[in-house]
Order: C-alpha cells, then structure tokens, then sequence
C-alpha cells in the first residue's frame, strides 16, 4: 500500500519526532546540542515556525510546533537536516547521512498541546538520560517551569489558561508533569507521530478530513465494500 504523503496542516501544532539513522547519536556532546538549538531557532523565525517545546535525547528528538504558512514546517526540517549535518560532520570527522530518511510528524487538537508538552518533558526520563524532567538542560521543561526562561519559545494558547499569572501557570504545569500522564496516552501521542494519524476527537478528525481530502484515521481491515 502507498505511504500517505505526510500531513501539515498551517496553524494547527504538529508533535514530531526525528531520530537519528540506525538510531545512532546525533548528540554528541552540549556543544552540539547548543548547536542545534541555534539553528533551529534561525529556521523556525527564518519560515514561520513557532516552536512551542522541545526535547533533545542523544540518539533523536521531539519538537512541539506550528507552521503558521503553507509547507514551512516540511522546509524547516530540510534546512535544519542539511546544515546540521554538516556542521556535525565537520565537527567530529565524518560523513554520510545523519538522520532517518524522514521525520515523523501528527497534527493535534488544541487540547492536546499541554499533554504532548507534558510527553516531551518525560522523554529524557523515559530513555534514562536523567532522573527527573527539571534534570534534563535540554528540553523546554526548565522554561515552562519557571526556573529557566528560554528565548525563541512560544507558549502554546492553550497555556495561558493554566492561570491568571505566570506563576499560577507555572505551578499549575508543574503539577501536571508531576502527576504525568496515563501511560496509554503517552504511548498513544508516541505511536501517532510515528504514524502521522492526527490526534483530537471525532468532530476535529471529521473537520480535518473535509479540510485536507485525506484521511485522518487508519482504515478498517479487510477489503473494501462494493458500492451497490
């Protein structure tokens, strides 16, 4: 069966996922992923992409975004593949491809922002990189928090209903990534990005369906009816 071409939808947040070729590092050291950072930063302001969270991991990582013009998101990542792979190459003596062949991207519903922010927080926990999210310099936990602010970062609408002030905000996201979230739906957001099935409920699947002509759920096994 034909791979779906990937799905961007402008204005709406789009968790992804890139990992590195053979799940090789793609980290070696905090100098490249300061590296990184800058280039990401450069790229998103360069095409309109605004980066609400992210998490670097050594051999991958997770990025919280929404492109706010048509096929941004898809240039962003090019540039970003192209000119970290060099530097990285150069840096550490190397050459040949970096990364997987392609970044996994879903579509989310508004409401599901705070939770795929709350995922990204744990992912250095859950691949054992450190023990707790605020232990972890390189995701965008530290910033929501409150305990390192972060330039460039964009705080999804979805946040400013945390609270009335920013502390309130940061105390109400601290609570919610010590409570965490069900493992189901962890692995859900994970297992949505890896497949690009968009994330929300039955009336924001519908009305993304009708809004791009693809589909927006897996279809059901078996072979297709006949039409009468």
């Amino acid at each position: 069966m034909a791979r779906l071409p990937r799905l961007s939808v402008t204005d709406l947040p789009h968790l992804v996922l890139w990992q590195g070729h053979n799940r090789q590092a793609v980290f070696s050291d905090d100098d490249d992923r300061q590296a990184f950072l800058a280039l990401l930063g450069d790229g998103a302001a360069r095409e309109g992409v605004e980066v609400h969270g992210y998490a670097l991991l050594d051999a991958g990582l997770w990025l919280l975004v929404t492109p706010r013009r048509e096929g941004v998101l898809s240039r962003l990542m090019q540039g970003l593949g192209r000119s970290y792979v060099r530097r990285f190459n150069a840096r550490h003596g190397r050459t040949g491809t970096l990364w997987e062949g392609r970044y996994r991207a879903t579509v989310l519903a508004p409401d599901r922002v705070l939770p795929a922010l709350v995922l990204l927080d744990h992912e250095p926990v859950r691949v054992g990189l450190a023990p707790s999210p605020e232990a972890w310099p390189w995701s965008t936990h530290r910033h929501y928090a409150g305990i390192a602010p972060l330039r460039g970062v964009q705080p999804p609408a979805p946040w400013w209903g945390l609270g009335d002030t920013p502390f309130a905000r940061e105390a109400a996201y601290r609570q919610r990534v010590h409570e965490g979230l069900p493992p189901a739906q962890a692995q859900g957001l994970r297992e949505a990005a890896i497949k690009g099935w968009p994330v929300g409920d039955a009336a924001f699947l519908a009305a993304l369906a009708a809004q791009t002509g693809r589909r927006t759920q897996p279809a059901r096994p078996g072979r297709p009816r006949k039409r009468v």
